[in-house]
């Protein structure tokens, strides 16, 4: 099918990224893990997976939701079941879990529905890194999150994130 794959993301401005990197730094990754690439660090709001090229224009504006800034504090290292490694908050501030709820709310408008399992706010560190020592004691990382981004994923050879829009 032809389409757009799609997600909603906090996307870090470049201090915040630059944090990021240098927490997956301090992981020591076994043979095989792939640490995901500094400029793909994000923390995913909503993955709306692949959509129809000609439905993008609706998309960009329907997902635009009132938001106010708020904090959101990073310091929990994690390896999931599944061999993803993460950097979690150890507490969902209430403004992340608005926006969230506030995004889910908007997507039957434009002909989507919202993932029915529980939201896990994470930056997806690495994959494939079962084995990885968890890193202790690393410095917390405080994002002031004054926005949000519809962001397009290229597989194959055009790989990469494309910022579409961030909504302020």
């Amino acid at each position: 099918m032809d389409g757009t794959r799609l997600f909603l993301a906090l996307w870090p401005d470049p201090a915040v990224r630059e944090q990021l990197r240098a927490w997956r730094e301090l992981w020591t990754w076994p043979r095989g893990a792939t640490p995901v690439h500094t400029d793909k660090l994000h923390l995913t709001l909503h993955f709306l997976g692949n959509q129809p090229s000609e439905s993008v224009p609706a998309l960009l504006d329907g997902l635009a939701v009132p938001m106010s800034p708020f904090r959101l504090r990073l310091d929990v290292a994690e390896l999931w079941h599944n061999g993803i490694a993460v950097l979690a908050p150890s507490v969902a501030p209430p403004g992340l879990l608005a926006l969230h709820a506030d995004l889910s709310a908007a997507l039957p408008a434009v002909g989507l529905a919202p993932d029915a399992r529980a939201y896990r706010p994470h930056v997806t560190m690495a994959r494939r890194a079962r084995g990885v020592e968890i890193p202790q004691g690393g410095p917390a990382i405080e994002w002031v999150v004054d926005h949000y981004a519809l962001v397009e994923s290229k597989t194959g050879d055009g790989s990469g994130y494309t910022v579409l829009r961030e909504y302020r």
